[in-house]
């Protein structure tokens, strides 16, 4: 029975959640599909080389079936994209609407909308002109018959080349208990995460009333316009085309139609003015540019909208709480951005959450009504917007207390003794703290390495470690680009391998386009700043790994002179004498930067031998780039998860829910009833943890298992071969 559970978690691995389940379909939350038939493996084969993503994504479902050598977790495995586009009911977009730039994530299975117009004052040459052509070609998808002439090489053997935890420093254990099996992720509803506020309250979903406002427009504004209406509109506010005007004819031709029409146009399409003209005896409402391009070149950079619209007694900011199901939060955040017209700069939240999982967390947009926003709840699937409220503030990154997580692992294989003594030793003294394998990337190029050669100011390296052919599971055409560069290192080439161009690869090599080989620096810059240093922060993850690691190697799991403790956000050394006064869940290490001290024991040294054999100076972490210096900063190396609990259930059906969603709650849903025998058993965990901390490696440490993506699928390869 393990055996096939293992096989069909393989199979949930490989295919992304997508193929096998139905609830990984893009499928509004009330009407779920049928999932397809186990028996059409081989081209699932083929499937699953067209859908992993590059680095830096999220896990899919492991078995986490038991090795014989070191743990390795897994949560660098991203899903299949649930959908290229979100489809959209009549009351919401047409297709040429789907939306504004998404130049924030690294993967190149980001489908975009609609390429930016130019902001007025500013021009762009022919070989960027050509590319935002190119871009535009994007919008439906892209077809991925090249992924069909793929080799059917085994994924094991593929993911051979694939990271293990022992590579990133992941080595150690703080519990003495026996392990045991277990599937993690086999749904993605088996993983949900509600945000803990700055106020200590958990996040739900339990409300979807749009509180009372005279001012709010009426309901007929989100209809009263027709689909070609508002494409017409939307080109009129992008400047896509030469009209100066768009004339829509008032068919019932009464005061309270023309109100909601001018109240449609100016509330969905920020910078347009209307009027209303008679031509030929018929009324029309005419929408224009008050301003020309200046009124856009306004709109595009800050998306205000009109201020006149918005009551001065009411907060700025529109709170609320957003449910969504496998989407990582900038992902959503752009979605919704697309639907609503505005740019994504104008939302604001606390933290980001998983996309392989069921999240909910808070969200603040300037000046968004709550009607509106609701409104996409009848046109957006996989997600829900309630608990909405007018508040004079926005939020802010690392305000939030903390995630809640509640965690199913199916198919257990331990005993209800075993159960208990790895809930007990999760609850009374934790796990190690280490940085998850999400932060290191899933190929056989680690963004720790890209992040060590921007320090090491070695940026022709920067340059190959991104672009140069690389072994493992890889999308056809990103296999098809990096072939191309190893062979005419031609950046103009190289990019026209790629229908997807706001990756970062098609960055790099846009910017080398722009810039030439001769400045990589500049070139490197056109990838947002956050991406940029993501690369830098997965090599400092990659540091304070290995040393706690060693740390715990040499003086185990008790506070020693020299040890590091923070005494409000200022860190100091424990003396001899004081001991016995800290615990070691007081304990910190250092990430290395310029702004940090380091242990007074063996482990000090350690840091200088590793950051010397990357040809780096510990005691100078400043960077001729501002951008790069690191400034360092202290993380606990064991923590304690709170508000732990956890109960062992009987189920039967692999596919059915084993506990309610907030939506489900919503919808009046009854909790599932578990029988006393089943031919399965699964381990349902609660716990809370601070922010920047791994659940997956806290699950790692109750069931002590090898958890990598490489020994995973070399584990459970049978059913492939």
């Amino acid at each position: 029975m393990l055996g096939r559970s293992c096989s069909w978690l393989v199979r949930e691995t490989l295919a992304a959640a997508t193929l096998l389940h139905p609830e990984h379909c893009t499928q509004p939350l009330a009407a779920r599909s049928t999932p397809r038939p186990r028996s059409r493996a081989p081209g699932f084969l083929k499937c699953v080389l067209g859908v992993l993503k590059m680095e830096m994504t999220e896990m899919t479902g492991v078995s986490l079936k038991r090795g014989s050598h070191a743990v390795e977790d897994n949560d660098s495995l991203a899903p299949a994209e649930e959908a290229k586009r979100q489809k959209v009911s009549e009351c919401c977009l047409t297709k040429s609407q789907d939306g504004l730039e998404n130049n924030s994530t690294p993967s190149c299975e980001n489908v975009p909308g609609r390429p930016e117009a130019v902001s007025a004052g500013k021009s762009i040459n022919n070989s960027d002109a050509q590319l935002e052509e190119e871009e535009e070609e994007e919008e439906d998808g892209f077809s991925e018959e090249g992924d069909e002439e793929e080799e059917t090489e085994s994924f094991a053997d593929m993911m051979k080349h694939g990271l293990t935890e022992l590579d990133v420093g992941i080595t150690k254990f703080v519990s003495s208990h026996q392990g045991f099996s277990g599937i993690l992720k086999e749904r993605y509803s088996d993983f949900v995460v509600h945000e803990i506020g700055k106020d200590g309250r958990i996040s739900h979903l339990d409300d979807l009333s749009i509180p009372v406002d005279e001012e709010d427009p009426s309901e007929d504004v989100f209809t009263v316009l027709t689909a070609e209406e508002k494409q017409r509109l939307e080109e009129l506010q992008l400047f896509v085309n030469k009209e100066t005007s768009v004339a829509i004819e008032v068919v019932e031709d009464t005061k309270e139609k023309r109100t909601i029409i001018h109240q449609a146009i100016k509330s969905l399409f920020p910078g347009l003015e209307t009027k209303t003209e008679d031509r030929e005896g018929k009324k029309y409402i005419v929408a224009y540019h008050a301003a020309g391009k200046k009124a856009l070149a306004k709109v595009r950079p800050t998306a205000d909208p009109r201020k006149h619209s918005w009551p001065k007694s009411r907060g700025s900011y529109c709170h609320f709480v957003l449910y969504k199901e496998n989407k990582d939060t900038m992902d959503a955040i752009n979605v919704l951005s697309k639907y609503l017209r505005v740019k994504p700069n104008i939302f604001s939240y606390m933290g980001t959450k998983d996309k392989r999982a069921i999240t909910v967390q808070e969200i603040a947009v300037l000046k968004i009504t709550a009607q509106r926003l609701a409104h996409l709840n009848k046109c957006l699937m996989n997600f829900k917007l309630g608990n909405f409220s007018y508040q004079k503030h926005p939020l802010k990154l690392g305000e939030l207390q903390g995630n809640h997580f509640t965690v199913v692992l199916r198919n257990i294989t331990g005993t209800d003794d075993q159960v208990q003594q790895a809930m007990n030793s999760l609850k009374e003294i934790g796990f190690i703290n280490y940085y998850g394998m999400q932060r290191f990337g899933t190929t056989a190029v680690p963004t720790y390495q890209v992040g060590r050669a921007i320090l090491q100011n070695s940026w022709a390296e920067v340059m190959d470690l991104i672009l140069k052919p690389r072994s493992g599971a890889e999308k056809g055409y990103l296999v098809k680009c990096r072939e191309e560069w190893a062979k005419t290192k031609d950046p103009a080439a190289a990019l026209r391998k790629l229908p997807v161009k706001r990756c970062v690869e098609g960055q790099l090599l846009r910017g080398l386009s722009k810039y030439g080989m001769k400045n990589i620096v500049s070139a490197f810059g056109i990838i947002p700043r956050n991406n940029r240093l993501m690369y830098i922060h997965s090599y400092q993850s990659y540091v304070w790994n290995n040393m706690v690691s060693k740390r715990i190697e040499e003086y185990g799991l008790k506070p020693v002179a020299g040890d590091l403790v923070l005494k409000g956000a200022t860190a100091t050394y424990i003396e001899e004498e004081d001991v016995n006064n800290y615990s070691i869940h007081d304990v910190v290490m250092p990430l290395p930067g310029f702004d940090v001290i380091y242990p007074k024991h063996k482990i000090s040294e350690a840091y200088r031998e590793m950051l010397t054999a990357d040809n780096l100076d510990i005691d100078n972490m400043r960077h001729k780039i501002r951008d790069y210096s690191l400034s360092g900063a202290y993380r606990k190396i064991i923590i304690r998860p709170q508000n732990v609990s956890w109960e062992v259930v009987a189920y039967d059906d692999p596919k059915i829910p084993l506990f309610n969603t907030d939506v489900d709650n919503l919808e009046g849903k009854p909790p599932p009833v578990f029988a006393s025998e089943g031919k399965y058993r699964a381990l349902k965990m609660d716990f809370s943890l601070p922010p920047s901390t791994y659940a997956t490696m806290a699950i790692r440490e109750v069931l002590k298992m090898d958890t990598s993506i490489k020994n995973q699928t070399q584990l459970n390869t049978t059913w492939l071969r």
